[in-house]
Order: C-alpha cells, then structure tokens, then sequence
C-alpha cells in the first residue's frame, strides 16, 4: 500500500470512528443500536460508495473498526452487491435506499434465509451462487428474530421475488463468497484484537498477592500468544486484501488462507484475553461479552458458509495449488530463477552428513557466500531480498550448505563490524570459499536462554588469555576447526552482559576436551571442556568486555535467516500435499472416520504456516525494527513443527514414522521427511532460548512488567 493511500484509509477510518461513537456507541451498547440509523448515517458519509469505487483496503479498514465496536453493519455485502449489480444499482446501495446483505445460494431453504445478520435493517438480499450462475436480487417479505448468542440478534427472513439477476462465472461467483467470508473474518479479528488489548491493560493495572497481575508467568505467556496470533492474523489479513485489491492470480487462496487462520485463531484469543480480564470482563456492563458475542457468532457463520472450490486443504490437495508466495520484488524474484536453475545443476548427495563440499564449492564459485558484503570486503552489495531467497530457498530445496550460509551470517558479519585486520584478511575469505568450519560457545550447564549469565572465564595473562570453563549443546563441536566462544572477563560488572568477550579460536588448541552426545534427530552436539586453554590475544574479536555487542550483531544476521525454519516448513507442506494427493482415497481410508478431519488438519496447518511466512516476511521488511515479529515468527514456526510432525503420524498412520532407511521394503510418505522432522521439531522450541522465554519477552515487550 503507497504511503497516499496509507494516509487516506487512515483519515477515512478516523472519521468513520467518530461516526460509530456517536451513532453506536461501545460494545456494550450494542443490543440498543439502531442499525437502521447507522446505516442512513454510513451512507451519507459514503461507505456504501467503496464497491463502486474499488476502495478495498478502505472497505476492510472500515470491518475492523466495525468489529471493535461489535457492530454487525454488513458493509462488505454492500461493497460486493454494487460490484455485481452495474452501476444503476450501485447508486441505489450507495444512497442507502436500498440494504442489501449477501448470501450463498446453497443457505436458502424453502425460500428462506437463516441465521442473518443485519437482517431486520436490509431490504434486500442478494443471493450467489457458489461456483457461478445466476446471482438473484430479492426483496425480504418477513423477518423473524433468532435469539442466541449475536447481539443484535440474527435473523430468518422470507424472500420475495426475484427484482433483478445478473449471471457471473465461476471465477467471479468464487471471488465474490471468498470476499463475503474474509469480510466476515476481520470482523471477528478486530472484536478479539479489541478484547486482547482490553486484556494488556488490565494486566498492567489489576492487582492480585500483591503483584500486578501482568507479572505472573501464566498471564505472560497467554498474554503473548495471543498476541503472536493476533499479528500474525493481521498481517495475512492485509496480505489478502492487497492480493484482492492488486486482482492477484492467487488472490482467492490468499483469502481463504487468510480466513482459515482467523476462524482458527479469533476465538481461542477472545477466551485467553477473558481468561486474563477474567469475572471483570464477564459482566455485560464490560465491552468483553459483546465483543465475545460477535467473534463466535462470525465465526459460526463462516463455517455454515460453503465454498465451490471447498477446504483450504481440498484447493491444495486437489488442484496442484501451493501456498501463494511473498514477492521479493524484480530483484529479488529474478535471484530467485537464478537460484533455482543452481538447484537443478547442483541436488547434492543426500547421504552426505552435513554440508556437501562439492555444492558449497559451486555457490562459492557464483560469488554467493557473503554476497551481501561491501566490495572490499569481497562481497557485492547484494539486496537484502537477494539474501534472504538465498537461505530460504536452500533450506526449502534442502541444498547441503547450511554451515556455510550459517558461517556468512553468525560469524561474517560480526568479524566485518569488529574484526581487526588481521582476522579481516585471515577469516573472510574462509567465509567466501565455503570453508570456515565452525561451531558456536555460547551455552552453559547455568547459560541457556540466559547467555548473560555464562560462567566460562577468560582471565588475562600478558598477550594471552587463559580460558576454563564448559560448554553445551555446542552443534558441530566434534568436526569443527574454529569456535566462536563467548567468555566471562569481568565477573563483577553490571549489568551482568557488560563483562562479556568474544574469541575466534582453533578446536585443537591444547586443553579442550569434546565430548559427544547424539541427539534426538540424530545429529550430534557436544560438551566442550576448557581446561587452562592459552590463546593470544590476536583470538579476541572486539573489544574487552564489548563481546554483548559482537553477540547481538551475530544474531542480527538472524532476521536474514529467519525465514529458513518457514521455509523448511512450507517444503515439509508440499510433499505432504504430494503424498496426499497421490492416493488420497487411500489416506482417507487409512484413517477411517477421520478422513475429513485429516483434510481439515492439513488446511490448519498451510494457515499456520503462511501466518509464521507473514511474521518472517514482516520482520524482515523492517530490519531492526520489528523485534517482536522475529520472535513470535520464532515461536510460531518452532510449535509448527511440532504440530506438524504430529499430524503426519494421525493422517498417515504408522508409515510417517519410519524414515527413509524403510525405503525399498514398504512405501514411505515424504520419503522419511515425516519422521525426521518430528524428531528435529524439539530443536525449534528450544534452540537459541526456549518458547517459554520467548514468549517472556513478547510480553515484556507489550508493557507487561517482569
């Protein structure tokens, strides 16, 4: 979205604003609203105008502020009737003589059209068929009020004659119910966003034992999932209006993704943030039960609502469908053919254990390895999207060159900011070829999550420094030439990072000791023991006791490969979809009376998986400023996996859970993928500091207190 147009939906939604408080009011005004007024006044100030004039992000923009307020005023139904209707029609729904809601042809029964929103304000509704036809305009000849849980209640309403038809396609007839349901999502999106909010606030203030309640470790938790689901919702929620608004190719995916995650997600953060305001919010003088009131009751409309392609998981499945892609731009698309032709000339040996020599020498050779580099320091300045289709297309085509791209990005970057020359010219080009071997210091029997609190020490002795200590979980510690070690030199500063140095030095120095441990995916982390180990000082990177800032520049390269773990994900997607649909009556037998439930699993998770795509996507875009999106894109895709890993085995039986060493005697799904990702999916949530203390900071990071 141009920034102009940022500027008009944002003097558009204030003034739209001002509107509902004056003629709606709070949440908890709605069951005296009169939404009959509303929409004489919404029609004065021309929001039944924005389907004639193609103004889709100010359409949804106006949804969301409709949702905050638990106001159901059908203005998507207006948008998609002018659209359908010409231009005769359009200026009678824009004028608001004639109020029109949508309906699928497939909820009239008899003549009659229940559980309605907005029905006793409408004059008519307009009905489409599900997979093209002839979409019919009829008046409403009675109304009958359904008392449940929407407020203002539904309707069953008696249609009249048809007063007016058009006949549509296929495509278009798809377009139009794909934009109905994505309507109905935001709406319950804004009402739980809003509910969440009302939640952060009241876990900065409310008191309980003595403390603010936003303090206590369960609040903070929930409280940060909620969130991570909430930005991740919204961002594929405008993901899908641009693809809408942009008539993208893909754009009817795009919008059911999207829907498919917030049906998932808007209730599950309504009842997390009642959990959290809890009996404040359960009395209807708080805005919370009317809030909660529209979340379910869109939420239940939108699974009586049927599509004529079907499921997220049935397009996938049945149409060679993949998920709809994030543009890079001309640049970085361009690479991204580039990359691909690499792939095709380059596979790798599957059987060799970690990097392929021959692959990584052949991308060293095209100039990739540190590419994002200045020129004099051997690089070309490539684009930041240049680099991230590098990492995430390696590990989606599971190219062998994970330690090399990982050398580029922990330590390449590091050693430009804060190497002397001498490690400049040494370490660099080891970087470049593909052949710094190395392994990481970082975590401790007392370090995990915490490093701040590593115990290793480094103690000066003239030009040397002379290190004790132990390290865990040190990845590639038994095959590694260097170590990238991070040493206490100050035990007494505060805060506790400030005494922190980092060091670059070999694995075979005297008086380290590796111990191997195999881990659950079957790759090996070792216990390293320093015992009186004497380096030169030429080995520290940085200044003394300045190792906090080379740690967070390494890191920084993250955001760079971040997206690899959605990456991995969405390949893990396609060849489950691909097992799938190469017998998928065999699938659905296998599992018996949960076929539909496997379909319905596989669709949640190509949501969850384009969700953690859009986080990645988002903090990627932003550089450092989106730290909150690399963390929730780290905790959503890390349970992903697990998830993932798990639904293999319920779709697919006990075949997901051999590995490809079973090939040749019975056939295994995904080739052994299945089974090896499981075991890996663990790695994701505890590698690089647990969810647990992830999801810590996200709250911290939302105002909640420690």
């Amino acid at each position: 979205m141009s920034t102009q147009l940022q500027d008009e939906v944002a003097g558009f939604v204030d003034a739209a604003r001002g509107i509902l408080a004056r003629h709606w009011g709070r949440p908890n005004e709605s069951a005296a609203g009169d939404l009959g007024k509303l929409w004489e006044v919404g029609a004065q100030q021309g929001w039944f105008e924005l389907g004639a004039a193609g103004a889709t992000s100010m359409a949804f923009a106006l949804v969301r502020e409709l949702g905050r307020a638990a106001c159901p005023l059908p203005v998507i139904d207006g948008y998609l009737a002018a659209r359908m209707l010409g231009e005769d029609v359009a200026g009678v729904i824009a004028d608001g003589r004639l109020r029109v809601v949508v309906a699928t042809a497939d909820a009239v029964v008899d003549g009659r059209l229940r559980h309605l929103d907005a029905g006793d304000a409408a004059t008519h509704v307009l009905v489409v068929p599900s997979g093209g036809g002839t979409v019919a305009l009829h008046p409403i000849a009675q109304v009958t009020e359904l008392p449940g849980i929407a407020r203002p209640s539904w309707s069953m309403v008696t249609l009249g004659e048809t007063e007016r038809s058009v006949e549509v396609g296929a495509e278009d007839a798809d377009h139009a119910v794909a934009l109905l349901r994505l309507g109905l999502a935001a709406r319950a999106l804004a009402a739980a966003e809003r509910t969440h909010e009302m939640a952060i606030e009241h876990a900065t203030v409310r008191k309980q034992f003595g403390k603010v309640i936003g303090s206590f470790g369960a609040v903070q938790q929930r409280t940060a999932t909620c969130e991570i689901d909430v930005r991740s919702a919204k961002l594929m929620l405008d993901g899908a209006v641009q693809a809408v608004e942009s008539d993208s190719p893909d754009c009817v995916l795009a919008t059911e993704v999207a829907v498919e995650r917030i049906s998932a997600i808007a209730p599950r953060v309504q009842l997390g943030a009642h959990h959290t305001i809890a009996a404040t919010g359960y009395f209807e003088e708080h805005d919370g039960p009317w809030l909660f009131r529209r979340v379910h009751g869109d939420v239940a409309r939108l699974a009586g609502m049927s599509r004529s392609a079907g499921s997220v998981a049935d397009v996938l499945v049945e149409t060679g469908a993949r998920l709809p892609a994030a543009d890079l731009g001309v640049v970085g698309e361009a690479f991204r053919e580039q990359l691909s032709r690499f792939v095709e000339e380059h596979p790798g040996d599957e059987s060799t254990m970690g990097d392929d020599p021959a692959v990584v020498s052949a991308m060293a050779e095209q100039g990739w390895l540190g590419f994002g580099w200045p020129r004099e320091a051997g690089g070309r300045e490539a684009t930041l999207a240049e680099q991230v289709v590098l990492n995430e297309e390696s590990s989606y085509q599971r190219l062998p060159v994970t330690s090399a791209l990982g050398s580029v990005m922990l330590l390449g970057a590091s050693i430009l900011r804060h190497g002397s020359p001498e490690q400049k010219d040494h370490f660099l080009p080891l970087v470049r070829s593909g052949k710094l071997n190395f392994c990481l210091g970082y975590s401790e029997p007392e370090a995990g999550s915490d490093l701040a609190s590593l115990r290793t020490r480094a103690v000066r002795d003239g030009d040397d420094w002379v290190i004790n200590g132990q390290k865990l979980w040190t990845t590639n510690g038994h095959r590694a030439d260097w170590v990238w070690l991070a040493a206490r030199t100050d035990p007494d500063a505060q805060p506790r990072q400030a005494g922190i140095t980092v060091f670059l030095l070999p694995m075979d120095t005297p008086g380290i000791t590796v111990q191997q441990h195999t881990a659950l995916s079957g790759g090996i982390s070792c216990t390293v023991f320093y015992d009186d180990v004497r380096i030169s000082d030429s080995a520290r990177v940085g200044e003394v006791d300045g190792g906090w800032k080379v740690i967070t520049d390494a890191l920084a390269g993250e955001r760079i490969t971040m997206g690899n773990i959605a990456a991995g994900l969405r390949r893990q997607l396609d060849d489950l979809i691909d097992a799938v649909r190469a017998d998928p009556a065999g699938v659905e037998a296998a599992v018996g009376p949960r076929g539909s439930a496997a379909r319905a699993r596989l669709g949640g998770l190509a949501a969850g998986i384009q969700a953690t795509r859009a986080l990645v996507t988002a903090a990627t875009a932003a550089g450092g400023g989106a730290p909150l999106e690399a963390a929730m894109a780290g905790v959503l895709g890390g349970e992903l996996a697990e998830d993932f890993g798990e639904a293999t085995l319920e779709i697919f039986g006990p075949a997901a859970a051999l590995s490809s060493a079973a090939i040749g005697t019975v056939d295994v799904p995904g080739g052994g993928s299945f089974e090896y990702g499981l075991r890996l999916s663990i790695m994701y949530v505890v590698g690089g500091g647990t969810n647990d203390i992830q999801r810590g900071l996200i709250a911290r990071g939302l105002g909640l207190p420690r």
